[in-house]
């Protein structure tokens, strides 16, 4: 049982979902996207997913855009990002990459997995990775003992959805709509169909992602899956903050939230 498993069972065994937070490395610095992390941590984030800023990020939001760019700005490498990685796991949580393929190709699979490995993650999230053209990657996650976490998304068929699980060593990330990451009114009503769907190809943890932003929200979500993850709604909070020290202060308060609200399905 890897590491990622024993969290989400943990938190099955107190009988509630697993919180997920993400925020990109270097946003709005390194050192800055360490310690806000640690504040999510500190305040009930069970799992980090630490974000890998890319310059074409076509999946995300105005927000996680906007950190992307700031991260960049600021000379977030690939090697910077393994070096949050570390800090992050210092923690004690879980912690995971999510990043588009190309950097990641680009960085070298099997450095890349190595360098995950040395720096203390335990997986990573290829979102825009098709299970069709894995093999390479499956083979360099296997080698280094990490996870791998691909997307499953509303509209897809069966046969793919069991590709998708298949494919898949830590969780199922089930995608709650169709489009660009960030904040939503409501989560969409076909989350829990996707998510039921999931169950018949499955006995891998499924967590939903994509518009979860309030602790109502996670409580709703927490119902049906076993994760719930939240990224635009931590970046919004830091992008609106006055300083770093607000900004840790209301990333705490977000996560206090969130983390009451997984315990209350």
């Amino acid at each position: 049982m890897s590491v990622l498993h024993e969290t989400f069972a943990a938190a099955r065994a107190e009988g509630r979902a697993a919180l997920i937070g993400y925020l990109p490395a270097g946003f709005p610095t390194p050192a800055d996207s360490v310690a806000l992390m640690a504040a999510m941590v500190e305040n009930g984030v069970d799992i980090v997913e630490v974000g890998l800023p890319y310059s074409d990020p076509l999946m995300d939001g105005p927000a996680i855009q906007a950190a992307a760019a700031t991260a960049l700005a600021a000379g977030t490498t690939t090697d910077v990002v393994l070096d949050v990685v570390a800090g992050v796991a210092a923690t004690g949580a879980p912690t995971l990459v999510m990043s588009y393929y190309n950097p990641i190709e680009q960085y070298g699979l099997r450095r890349f997995a190595q360098g995950m490995a040395e720096h203390g993650g335990v997986g990573v999230i290829t979102p825009d990775l098709t299970v069709d053209e894995a093999g390479d990657w499956e083979a360099a996650t296997d080698d280094f003992g990490l996870d791998r976490v691909f997307l499953a998304a509303p509209i897809s068929p069966e046969d793919r959805l069991q590709a998708v699980c298949r494919a898949c060593s830590g969780f199922v990330y089930a995608a709650s709509i169709m489009g660009v990451t960030g904040t939503r009114a409501s989560v969409s009503s076909g989350a829990q169909d996707l998510v039921a769907r999931l169950r018949r190809h499955t006995h891998l943890p499924i967590a939903v992602g994509l518009g979860v932003s309030t602790g109502d929200q996670a409580a709703q979500v927490a119902g049906y899956a076993d994760g719930v993850i939240v990224g635009s709604a931590f970046v919004s909070r830091i992008i609106e903050a006055g300083s770093p020290a607000e900004a840790a202060r209301s990333v705490g308060a977000l996560a206090r939230e969130l983390a009451a609200g997984v315990r209350q399905a």
